[in-house]
């Protein structure tokens, strides 16, 4: 019996090492909707052997709550720098090994440093990508209902003489408090990183003048929606609506009549517009840490993070890789902004818990129609 009972456990400790050894390498990734080369994602398992299983949200929300519930099931997620800066304080992320990420050094210096304003010292995130929060416009619609529309200004959306006249067509905007109120109050002449429930109270005051012409609050839908014609002008992201302004090409193609084709246009305001950051982190509760470090690492490789750009039309916070991207992107000031349009551009310090409360109330009464 003690014999059997032996062999029993050499058989049963061989099949475990067997099974451990048979075990695909996986690395689970959570990251913003349309915002990565599904090709890029084959390369990767094809060189590394490690499969990816890849998730996605349209609201950093969304990932928070996740985050701060904890066991999120996810080795890299893709936090923006606002948010990225109170959940480091939580204590959620990995503190990064630098020597991991070799490809670090092709980092650009600019996008770097101000991405320490949430990350000091750049210690938890590196930047994946960054953009700008504007006006995606449809053309013809625009000229057609508002032809005296001023298209350099946030007047076009936030200016009631302007964007009412917008409602029969469609407006849409981001469902993203933390982007759109610091946008009204920077309209109104107001510091865009304010905290102060009375700054953000005018915000929400002016806001209510606009609302009867917002159709919906989405963070993905309004790029196929504009995309379509289905809405005449979004608040959204930069990439985003050059995605959509891509697609309308696309399905232009196969369009016989003109008047039914899409053109879409993409304005970072005069007034300045909101410089977002969205970036690799390691959550703490990672099970596959030495896999999120080859994801990251292989995701910074210039050649790759610049086909990531030029599918999605972002720019990365990597240097190097300008080398690679499509030079109608890289000459396009609506994605790589001018120096004197990035002099106009703003950043959001992260909220506190009190001031977070305030936001959300705040947001809650700008979507009550």
């Amino acid at each position: 019996m003690k014999k059997h009972l032996i062999a029993s456990a050499a058989v049963i400790a061989l099949t475990g090492v067997t099974g451990v050894q048979a075990q695909e390498k996986v690395v689970n990734v959570y990251n913003w909707s349309d915002y990565i080369d599904p090709a890029i994602l084959e390369d990767f398992t094809k060189e590394t052997g490690i499969k990816v299983k890849y998730d996605v949200f349209d609201s950093n929300e969304l990932l928070e709550t996740k985050l701060l519930a904890g066991k999120t099931g996810y080795d890299v997620v893709v936090p923006s720098g606002n948010f990225l800066g109170r959940q480091i304080q939580t204590g959620v992320f990995t503190s990064l090994d630098k020597s991991k990420l070799p490809n670090l050094k092709y980092m650009w210096p600019v996008v770097t440093d101000i991405l320490a304003k949430y990350d000091p010292g750049n210690k938890y995130a590196v930047n994946y990508m960054w953009g700008t929060t504007g006006i995606g416009y449809n053309v013809a619609k625009i000229k057609e209902l508002v032809p005296d529309a001023p298209l350099d200004s946030w007047k076009l959306a936030l200016d009631p003489k302007y964007v009412l006249k917008l409602k029969s067509c469609g407006v849409m905007m981001l469902d993203a408090p933390d982007e759109i109120v610091p946008a009204v109050m920077n309209y109104l002449g107001l510091d865009p990183d304010s905290k102060k429930k009375e700054d953000l109270e005018k915000a929400a005051a002016h806001f209510k003048k606009i609302r009867p012409a917002i159709r919906k609050f989405h963070s993905s839908e309004y790029i196929n929606a504009l995309a379509n014609g289905d809405v005449c002008m979004v608040i959204g992201w930069s990439g985003d609506i050059k995605q959509a302004a891509s697609r309308a090409e696309e399905k232009n193609k196969t369009v016989t009549d003109p008047k039914k084709k899409v053109e879409i246009g993409y304005i970072i305001p005069k007034e300045g517009a909101y410089m977002f950051f969205d970036n690799f982190v390691i959550p703490k509760d990672a099970e596959h840490v030495e896999e999120a470090y080859t994801f990251i690492n292989y995701m910074m490789k210039p050649e790759v993070i610049a086909k990531a750009s030029n599918f999605i039309q972002y720019p990365s916070g990597n240097l190097e890789a300008q080398k690679f991207v499509d030079k109608a992107i890289l000459d396009d000031r609506s994605i790589y902004p001018s120096e004197e349009t990035m002099k106009k551009l703003y950043v959001i310090s992260p909220f506190d818990q009190k001031s977070q409360r305030d936001l959300t109330r705040v947001w809650r009464e700008m979507k009550r129609k």
